[in-house]
């Protein structure tokens, strides 16, 4: 699989339209919605890596977008959304993976506050440049939020997400490791499709509330 402009506009079409249907069958149960829009975010973050595409790398609104997204966002939404989503017999382990999202995030948001981003188009891959000082702790760090929340969820189908996410961390880390995070986060956003799944799954478990 290459990566390009129309690639990222196709599979972030078509990841924002599972999301949005994701959304859809979450709507029973609240605490669900944050990590049901999780593909509707990773197929817009897909999206603006297009425009990014586009202009051909560089430092402008698109680049800078796509970073806050993939670098302070992210770790810290997928950990507080699992959280949101979890049985009650979860939560307390799932405090360490939050923490790290949180730590992890603050650092990232210093970092795009006070350097900036830029992208270099590199064959069919983006690379994108911030100027960490400790780039190892931070993904350590990132992946501890981000894969390590699914894995200790305690639901089946979020523990396989976190598996396959974690299968594309590695091979993007072997093949691509100068584009590790974009191409991780083009490999998390086709990972997050099972979430429709997923919604629907607990659709199925919700009560059904009637009135009289």
């Amino acid at each position: 699989m290459c990566w390009s402009a129309t690639a990222d506009l196709v599979a972030g079409t078509g990841i924002t339209a599972v999301g949005v249907a994701t959304v859809a069958r979450a709507a029973r149960r609240p605490r669900d919605l944050p990590l049901a829009a999780l593909p509707v975010l990773l197929g817009a973050h897909q999206l603006i890596e297009a425009v990014v595409w586009h202009h051909n790398g560089g430092t402008g609104a698109a680049t800078t977008t796509w970073a806050v997204i993939a670098l302070p966002l992210l770790p810290l939404w997928v950990p507080a959304a699992v959280l949101c989503a979890a049985p009650p017999r979860a939560r307390r382990r799932l405090l360490i993976p939050l923490a790290a999202g949180v730590a992890t995030a603050a650092v990232l948001a210093y970092a795009l506050v006070t350097r900036t981003v830029s992208a270099e188009i590199r064959g069919h891959t983006v690379g994108y440049a911030l100027g960490l000082s400790h780039p190892e702790l931070t993904v350590a760090g990132y992946l501890l939020a981000t894969i390590g929340s699914l894995l200790v969820s305690g639901d089946r189908v979020l523990t396989l997400l976190g598996v396959l996410t974690g299968i594309g961390a590695a091979v993007s880390f072997v093949l691509w490791r100068q584009e590790f995070i974009s191409t991780w986060c083009a490999a998390a956003a086709v990972a997050s499709v099972l979430l429709y799944h997923w919604a629907g799954q607990r659709r199925s478990a919700a009560p059904v509330v009637t009135f009289r």
